[in-house]
C-alpha cells in the first residue's frame, strides 16, 4: 500500500514538516514538467496533470486508467470568462472521456464557452488548483481518481492535500538570510543586498537597503513585485521601472530606506502568464479582463514573507512607499505598524495610461491621475 509522506513523524531528512516542503518542491517540479502528481486525501488518491503542459500520448493513457472518472478543474475567474456568471468558487466539468482538443478549449481559447453542468470542487479539486499557481502554469488542472493498484509500481511523486495548503505559510516559517553584501548602485553609492531563500517555491528574495536607515523610526520600505520587463527593459507598458529607480533614488537623497524586490512576476502569475496577458493587452483586453482570460484573479500575489524579511532585518514600523492597499493591508496585518504613507508614481505615456487607470478603478490604487498627466507635461 503507498504510505503518505506525512505518515511519519520523522525520516533521514528531519521533522514531517521539513519533509513535506521538500515534497511539495519535488511536486511542483514535475507539474511544471508536464508529469502527472499523486494526490492524497486521506485514503482518496488522484492524478493531477497540468492542462496546459499535457501532450496527447499522455492524455490517452490517463484516459485508458480513468474508465470516464476524470474532470477537468477551473478557477472561478475562467469560469466566468466561460459564461459561468458571477463564479467565485473552483468548479469542475466531467469528463467522460479524455478529449484534449475540448481540454485545450475550455482551459486556452479566448472564445470558448462552458460546454457542460460546473460541479463543485472537492478538497482534491482545490489542492490540484493550488499546485498549479504554485507552480506558475495556468489553473486548469486534469484530475484522474484512482485506487492504489492502479498506479502500483509508477515512479510517481506523491503529496497530500495537506502539504500543499500548508506549503505557503510553511515557506514563510522557514525564511532565512543566505547572503548579504555591499552593491553600490548608480545615485545610492552606499546600498547593501540582502539575500532571503524562501517565500514562493524554489526562490530567492532581496531586501535592498539603501543608506542607514533608522530601525528605532518609520523606515521608509516599497514592496517592489519583479518586473522584467519594466525594470530591466524599460518597458513602457507599465510604470514598475520608473517606481523601482525612483524609490532607491529617493531613499539615497533621504536618510535611507528598504526596498524588498520580490520574485512574483506579473502580479504572482508569471513570467509565461504575463506575457499571455500582454498578447491579450494588445488585442485591447483590459490588463485585468486579460488576466481573467488566463483563470486568475485581480491579484494573485502574497505578502506574508515580505513582512517576515522586514522583521528579521530588524523593522517594527514603516513608512510604506506604495500606491497598492493590499500591501499596506498585508503589512499590517502581519504585525508591524504603517506610521504613513507616501505614494509612488511613475510616468504615463500613451502605452501604459490605460493601465495605470485601470489599477486605480479595478484594483483601487491610490493613483491621481491628474498629477501623473501634469507630471508628463512638457515644461517651458
Amino acid at each position: 500500500m503507498l504510505k503518505s509522506p506525512m505518515s511519519r513523524s520523522r525520516t533521514l531528512f528531519g521533522r514531517s514538516q521539513e519533509t513535506s516542503l521538500v515534497t511539495v518542491d519535488r511536486a511542483i517540479a514535475e507539474f511544471r514538467a508536464a508529469r502527472p502528481v499523486l494526490l492524497r486525501d486521506g485514503v482518496s488518491l488522484a492524478l493531477a496533470l497540468s492542462a496546459e503542459l499535457a501532450d496527447a500520448d499522455l492524455v490517452q493513457r490517463l484516459d485508458e486508467l480513468a474508465g470516464g472518472r476524470a474532470h477537468l478543474i477551473l478557477s472561478a475567474a475562467r469560469l466566468r470568462r466561460l459564461g459561468a456568471k458571477g463564479r467565485s468558487e473552483t468548479g469542475i466539468l466531467a469528463m467522460p472521456t479524455l478529449d484534449l482538443a475540448r481540454i485545450e478549449t475550455l482551459a486556452l481559447k479566448i472564445d470558448a464557452k462552458v460546454d457542460a453542468p460546473v460541479a463543485p470542487a472537492g478538497s482534491l479539486d482545490e489542492a490540484a488548483i493550488e499546485l498549479a499557481r504554485l507552480s506558475l502554469v495556468l489553473p486548469a488542472t486534469i484530475l484522474v481518481p484512482v485506487a492504489p493498484d492502479e498506479i502500483a509500481g509508477e515512479p510517481l511523486v506523491e503529496v497530500t492535500i495537506q502539504a500543499i495548503n500548508a506549503y505557503r505559510g510553511e515557506q514563510v516559517a522557514s525564511l532565512a538570510i543566505v547572503g548579504r553584501a555591499p552593491v553600490p548602485l548608480e545615485g545610492a553609492p552606499e546600498t547593501e543586498f540582502v539575500v532571503f531563500r524562501g517565500g514562493e517555491g524554489l526562490r530567492d528574495q532581496v531586501a535592498i537597503i539603501v543608506g542607514k536607515p533608522d530601525l528605532d523610526t518609520a523606515v521608509p520600505v516599497r514592496l517592489h513585485s519583479a518586473c522584467l520587463t519594466g525594470d530591466l527593459f524599460g518597458s513602457l507598458k507599465c510604470d514598475c521601472g520608473d517606481q523601482l529607480r525612483e524609490t532607491v533614488q529617493w531613499m539615497a537623497e533621504n536618510e535611507g530606506g528598504i526596498l524588498l524586490y520580490l520574485d512574483q512576476e506579473g502580479r504572482g502569475n508569471g513570467i509565461s502568464n504575463k506575457m499571455r496577458a500582454y498578447r491579450l493587452q494588445s488585442q485591447g483586453w483590459d490588463t485585468y479582463d486579460a488576466d481573467e482570460v488566463l483563470g486568475f484573479d485581480l491579484d494573485q500575489r502574497h505578502f506574508d514573507f515580505a513582512a517576515t524579511m522586514l522583521k528579521q532585518l530588524g523593522v517594527t514600523s514603516v513608512t510604506a512607499l506604495t500606491n497598492n492597499p493590499l500591501k499596506i493591508g498585508a503589512i499590517k496585518a502581519a504585525g508591524l505598524e504603517v506610521a504613513a504613507t507616501q505614494r509612488v508614481l511613475g510616468r504615463p505615456n500613451v502605452h501604459n495610461v490605460r493601465y495605470l487607470a485601470s489599477k486605480r478603478d479595478r484594483a483601487g490604487h491610490f493613483i491621481d491621475m491628474d498629477a501623473l498627466m501634469a507630471r508628463a507635461a512638457p515644461t517651458d
